[in-house]
C-alpha cells in the first residue's frame, strides 16, 4: 500500500454516493420520496462504502442507543466518519447537520435537502439559528440528528473546541445527547488526503446518554467532551 492511498477507492466511494443521489432526486421530483426509502439507501450506501474500503469496523456500546431519539455528538476526523457512523448506527433513522458547502455540490446538495439533511452556514447567524429549528423538527418527528460539535475535522486527531449549537438544540427539544467516539477513520482517509487506505480498523464507541437539562450547559459540554475523549487513542 502506498502512503498516499488509493484514489480509485476514493472514486468508488464517490460513485456509491452518486448511485443513491440520482434515485433520491427522481423520487423527490415525482413526489414519492419517503423517509424509509432514504434510510434504506443510506444503510446500503454505508455498507458498500465501508466494504469497498475493506474497513474492519468494530462497534462498542450500541446498547446505549435505546429506542429514544437522540442528538448524536461525535468527534470529527475524516470524511469516512460519515459512512462508518451510519453503518454502526443502522437501521436507525439518522440525519446529519452538514456545512453549507456540501449543499452547493450539483445534484448531491439537492438530494441531501430532499433526504432531510440539515444545512448550516456557520458564517450566517440567522441561517444557523434556522438550521437548529429544522433539526428540532427532525428530532420531534423521530429522526436522530448527528452533530460534530467541533464543527470541522481535527488536524491532529485530538478534540478541538466545542461549539454550543448542538447543546442548545438538545436542551431546547428536551432529548438526550448520545456521545460517540470515532477512532481510526483518519487512517482510512486523512484530513487532506485524496486516496483511501484499504483495510484499516475503525472503532465506533457509543457512550451512555447525557441529559442536557441535568446540569449547566458548560457542565454538560464538559461531560460530553470527556465521554468522547475517553475512547480516543
Amino acid at each position: 500500500m502506498q502512503n498516499d492511498g488509493s484514489v480509485p477507492l476514493t472514486l468508488a466511494a464517490v460513485l456509491e454516493t452518486l448511485r443513491i443521489t440520482l434515485p433520491t432526486l427522481t423520487d423527490a421530483g415525482r413526489g414519492r420520496l419517503t423517509r424509509a426509502a432514504c434510510d434504506a439507501r443510506l444503510a446500503d450506501w454505508s455498507a458498500r462504502v465501508v466494504g469497498h474500503a475493506g474497513i474492519d469496523l468494530s462497534v462498542h456500546g450500541l446498547e446505549a442507543a435505546t429506542d429514544d431519539t437522540f442528538v448524536l455528538m461525535s468527534n470529527h476526523q475524516s470524511h469516512f466518519d460519515i459512512p462508518c457512523l451510519y453503518r454502526a448506527f443502522c437501521p436507525r433513522s439518522l440525519r446529519m447537520v452538514a456545512k453549507t458547502e456540501l449543499f452547493r455540490i450539483p445534484l448531491f446538495g439537492r438530494a441531501m435537502h430532499a433526504a432531510e439533511f440539515i444545512e448550516v452556514d456557520r458564517k450566517d447567524r440567522a441561517q444557523a439559528r434556522a438550521s437548529l429549528g429544522r433539526a428540532g423538527e427532525r428530532l420531534r418527528s423521530g429522526v436522530n440528528v448527528w452533530i460534530a460539535p467541533e464543527g470541522t475535522r481535527s488536524e491532529t486527531g485530538q478534540l478541538g473546541p466545542f461549539k454550543k449549537g448542538g447543546f442548545v438544540l438538545a436542551e431546547g427539544v428536551g432529548v438526550r445527547i448520545l456521545p460517540v467516539t470515532l477512532a481510526g477513520t483518519r487512517r482510512v482517509l486523512p484530513v487532506h488526503g485524496k486516496g483511501v487506505h484499504f483495510g484499516q480498523r475503525v472503532d465506533v464507541t457509543f457512550h451512555p446518554p447525557i441529559d442536557p437539562r441535568a446540569a449547566s450547559r458548560d457542565a454538560v459540554m464538559e461531560d460530553v467532551r470527556r465521554a468522547i475523549a475517553s475512547a480516543l487513542p
